[in-house]
């Protein structure tokens, strides 16, 4: 039986700690098991794409493939310094990653906008490195951003969101906003998991806070 030491797992590691990893990239299912699109691009012209740690991304993901306009949904780890980390080597906590769901959607049928709400709404984002019963670095709340209007809609919904959060009594926002890194997909059986699960596992929960309007303003 492995331990691990509880209170490093709430800290981000050092670089040079993290397990090498290796070159080739995890095997994915070619389609998406609900929307049978593809999980690997490319994707069709004028398919953007968004990124986001909220959580166990089991949970994560069917949010948003059940969220209109989304053409394809797929998890993965994000944030850390191991090329092509496996699940084992993220729940450590040595590897920095962050459990992620990557979500290509159709700007003419939705848009980035409602793709922050569905992120806002759906988790607590002022929990640090642990969501709910789920705690550890690969638990963190974060946006990565690819592109710099798609940064510039992440910050003002953060801060309208917060003064939401203020008067509902939570208190400060923990997400961190960073350009995306690089993304490695997580193993098969991670990707759609509730779709083949049902009865699987979902520690979700948002705080009852709607993401306010004001993020249209931007």
């Amino acid at each position: 039986m492995i331990f691990w030491d509880f209170s490093s797992k709430l800290r981000m590691p050092k670089p040079e700690d993290a397990p090498p990893g290796r070159n080739d990239r995890m095997p994915v299912p070619a389609r998406h098991f609900v929307l049978d699109s593809p999980l690997l691009p490319p994707f069709p012209d004028g398919m953007e794409t968004a990124l986001f740690g909220l959580g166990c991304f089991w949970g994560a993901e069917r949010k948003f493939w059940e969220a209109s306009g989304g053409y394809s949904t797929s998890v993965g780890y994000a944030g850390g310094s191991t090329p092509n980390p496996t699940y084992q080597e993220v729940c450590s906590g040595l590897t920095g990653h962050n459990e992620v769901v990557r979500v290509v959607f159709d700007p003419r049928r939705t848009s980035y906008r409602e793709m922050l709400r569905i992120f806002w709404e759906n988790h607590d984002p002022t929990q640090g490195m642990r969501q709910g019963n789920d705690v550890g670095t690969q638990y963190r709340s974060g946006i990565y951003t690819a592109s710099d209007l798609q940064n510039e809609l992440a910050v003002a919904s953060r801060d309208a969101f917060q003064e939401e959060l203020s008067a509902a009594g939570y208190g400060a926002v923990t997400t961190e906003i960073l350009p995306a890194p690089d993304y490695f997909y997580a193993e098969d059986y991670h990707q759609q998991y509730l779709a083949k699960n049902p009865s699987g596992y979902c520690g979700l929960g948002g705080t009852g806070v709607r993401c306010p309007e004001a993020v249209e303003r931007v």
